[in-house]
């Protein structure tokens, strides 16, 4: 971490800042409440960027939940819980909750979130937890506006050059990536192409206001009928706001946090 930061801190424009790097485990929630408590002064800008993909067997947290969602979901919930009050004191802060096209393998299955019925499978698991990451932006927007915070999701692209691949054999990620892996997936992006579109929710005026939307290659996205073999779009599901109340009232139970 501190390696990385000083990398980061010397490729910064001289007087921009200095940057300061923290240790955060999502899958550790005393880790998020000792790096929420250790954050102080506003907040403007809040990119739930970190998860993890495609775990091959099922792997439960030290609470018996299933690792993904409660890694890409919960972790992330409890993050932006616990930095309301900051967000709020910045007076129109941003949120953005960075998901994937992943979304369209699964919805949020509310009666087994945990896996403790149905077959674990990666990517239905993974597709669950980035579902619930748009349901996430879809419920803040609504509960945090009167804050002036705004909150939305996106579809970075598919860029497997990062860790987030780390669980997919070399094999069956050269198969996905040549379509063969009977995954459809964007054409590939690099990594600057790939942070774009959060780049622009984050901080661009274009989007200043908008609230509650799930967006892909720096555009809102169109809601999708099925999944098929499409590589882009946004089903219902994850903008419905019943599903996104109970979401949050589920995942503030679970967490022990106030609905």
């Amino acid at each position: 971490g501190a390696r990385l930061a000083d990398e980061l801190q010397a490729g910064l424009d001289a007087g921009a800042g200095a940057l300061r790097v923290a240790p955060l485990d999502l899958a550790d929630l005393g880790s998020v409440r000792e790096f929420a408590s250790s954050w102080s002064g506003p907040l403007h800008i809040l990119v739930n960027n970190a998860g993890v993909m495609a775990m091959p067997t099922l792997t439960r947290s030290s609470e018996g939940w299933e690792a993904q969602f409660a890694t890409n979901h919960l972790g992330h919930f409890a993050l932006a819980r616990q930095l309301h009050g900051a967000l709020a004191a910045a007076g129109g802060a941003r949120v953005v909750s960075v998901a994937s096209i992943g979304h369209l393998f699964s919805p949020v299955v509310f009666d087994d979130l945990h896996y403790r019925f149905r077959p674990y499978d990666p990517w239905t698991s993974y597709g669950q937890s980035k579902c619930a990451n748009i349901l996430f932006a879809v419920g803040a927007a609504q509960r945090w506006a009167q804050d002036g915070i705004t909150a939305n999701a996106l579809m970075p692209g598919n860029v497997g050059d990062t860790a987030l691949a780390r669980h997919i054999p070399p094999d069956v990620l050269a198969a996905i990536a040549s379509g063969d892996g009977g995954i459809a997936l964007p054409v590939p992006k690099r990594i600057p192409q790939g942070a774009a579109t959060s780049a622009l929710m984050a901080g661009s005026p274009v989007v200043e206001g908008i609230t509650g939307r799930y967006f892909e290659d720096c555009a809102e996205a169109a809601v999708v009928p099925e999944r098929g073999e499409r590589t882009a779009g946004v089903a219902s599901y994850a903008l419905d706001q019943d599903n996104a109340t109970r979401l949050w009232d589920l995942s503030a139970d679970l967490l022990n946090l106030p609905r």
